[in-house]
């Protein structure tokens, strides 16, 4: 008989989850900075390369408060999602709109973790776990954050020269 599973379960699966995603972040953003036409594409996500690693550390840190050894859990949707920008990469390699297309793979990423980390915040409040509440939030804030900067990067930039013919 299957023993019942808890909201303690849910909440280490979706933590190996997001731990196994920003793992996989963390090798997929210097491949898009070098792919970015930009330079300030190029740094952004350099910069967030470096923001993830913080996360990975943070997370690590709430793996410890549970007792459990911090382990990732095979995560197909933030396979797709980076398979996705790798696809874009190679498609629009050397157009206009490849920065365009970067940004928006790197949205969909950030909506992907916004959503993990409010969840597993919430949770961790339903479950009393105090410790874990600010380091998930940091994350979470973190990740709003690289969103706006985003969208604020692709609408001063990214966005309007994509949407421009290059001269042949």
């Amino acid at each position: 008989m299957a023993t019942e599973k808890t909201l303690n379960d849910l909440f280490l699966d979706t933590l190996k989850d997001i731990y196994f995603a920003e793992k996989q972040i963390l090798k997929a953003l210097p491949k898009m900075a070098r792919a970015a036409q930009s330079e300030e594409g190029k740094a952004g996500f350099l910069q967030h390369r470096d923001e993830t690693q913080g996360q990975i550390e943070r997370l690590e840190q709430v793996f410890e408060i549970l007792g459990k050894p911090a382990r990732g859990k095979t995560c197909e949707a933030i396979q797709g999602i980076i398979a996705e920008g790798e696809e874009i990469m190679e498609e629009y390699k050397g157009t206009s709109a490849l920065d365009a297309g970067l940004i928006s793979s790197a949205q969909a990423v950030e909506h992907y973790e916004i959503a993990r980390y409010g969840t597993l915040k919430s949770w961790a409040n339903q479950l009393g776990l105090t410790d874990a509440i600010p380091l998930l939030d940091a994350n979470l804030q973190e990740e709003i954050a690289t969103d706006q900067k985003l969208t604020a990067l692709g609408e001063a930039s990214a966005n309007p020269k994509g949407a421009k013919k290059k001269a042949s």
